[in-house]
């Protein structure tokens, strides 16, 4: 599927060792995406709204999709959440919540801000590894998108 092979995918992830394996688990997926990573709210936030240095787009691709952890430093990735879907630029971008929370209050509360999807990290590499690629196989796979899926923030 050409549309989804070329949107970038952005990762906003705190913990650098769970950010490289995302990215390894996508690329054993088979995806050929352009990754983008960012190591908190605030600096997805710059990025999403082409900010401070990402604001060459060069430098801030329009991402496809965003894989967003809830517990970040400083802005959290409830508040970002809420960011992306209040901006009529943004809010068509699908936001899939990728979290260790099992709350209820934050499951429910990510669906109601306009979560496309919400998962929970699983426990152990075998078991992250097939979330991983069946979260690549329905998004990249299976998902049709609008044409006109690069509209800018």
């Amino acid at each position: 599927m050409e549309a989804q092979e070329n949107h970038t995918v952005l990762i906003i992830e705190d913990s650098p060792e769970d950010f490289e394996a995302t990215r390894r688990a996508l690329l054993k997926s088979g995806m050929h995406n352009n990754i983008r990573h960012c190591e908190d709210g605030e600096e997805a936030l710059d990025y999403l709204f082409r900010r401070k240095k990402y604001a060459d787009p060069q430098e801030s691709p329009r991402p496809g999709i965003i894989l967003l952890d809830l517990n970040l430093p400083g802005t959290d990735g409830r508040e970002v959440l809420a960011e992306i879907k209040k901006n009529d630029s943004l809010r068509t971008i699908p936001v899939i919540v990728l979290t260790t929370s099992t709350d209820e209050r934050d499951i429910e509360g990510c669906y109601a801000a306009g979560a496309n999807s919400y998962v929970q990290k699983p426990v152990g590499l075998e078991n992250f590894l097939q979330a991983i690629q069946r979260l690549h196989d329905y998004w990249f796979e299976i998902v049709v998108y609008p044409k006109k899926h690069d509209g800018t923030a």
